[in-house]
């Protein structure tokens, strides 16, 4: 399982949309207070539609207060530590060529400045970058997710998801 990290979010759609995507693959939300609005926000519920309900979210009052609850003697079934990948503009290390292990964590900032670069310095080897054309600052939150999400459920051959899609009304021809 995936875990996303949302680092003091502002754009509650943006949340809204992350949520959706937690849900459609299966991936459980982490908050990180100050937020720029209440969860029960409207824009929050609109955007993720009907299935905020669905969602697997928790919701913690600072950094510190994460790492805490998920980072304190919190090991995996191989004795292992859960990683967390911190997603930058400012990585050397691009998003697809690290191999995410079940159940890691990969944090995104607030739309307005990312992580601050004192948490950036502390995981240089798992920050992560979706490389960009030309001088463009940043994908908006909810669509660097979705990238990192599904290069998450790609290493992981998509384990849980619908195998086939299927049409609304007519059937696909049997092959």
């Amino acid at each position: 399982m995936l875990n996303i990290v949302l680092l003091e979010p502002e754009i509650p759609q943006n949340t809204g949309n992350i949520g959706r995507t937690c849900v459609a693959i299966g991936a459980r939300l982490h908050l990180i207070e100050p937020m720029g609005f209440s969860v029960s926000d409207k824009w929050v519920k609109r955007a993720g539609l009907d299935y905020w309900d669905k969602l697997d979210v928790t919701v913690y009052d600072s950094y510190p207060d994460f790492l805490c609850k998920n980072f304190s003697g919190n090991e995996s079934v191989n004795g292992n530590r859960p990683g967390i990948y911190m997603a930058t503009t400012k990585a050397r290390h691009i998003y697809s060529d690290v191999a995410y292990e079940d159940g890691c964590y990969v944090m995104f900032g607030k739309e307005s400045a990312g992580i601050p670069e004192e948490i950036l310095i502390e995981h240089e080897e798992t920050s992560v970058r979706i490389p960009m054309f030309g001088e463009i600052r940043s994908l908006n939150l909810s669509n660097s997710v979705a990238v990192i999400a599904y290069e998450f459920m790609r290493q992981h051959g998509f384990d849980g998801l619908n195998p086939v899609g299927e049409l609304h009304r007519l059937k696909w021809r049997e092959s």
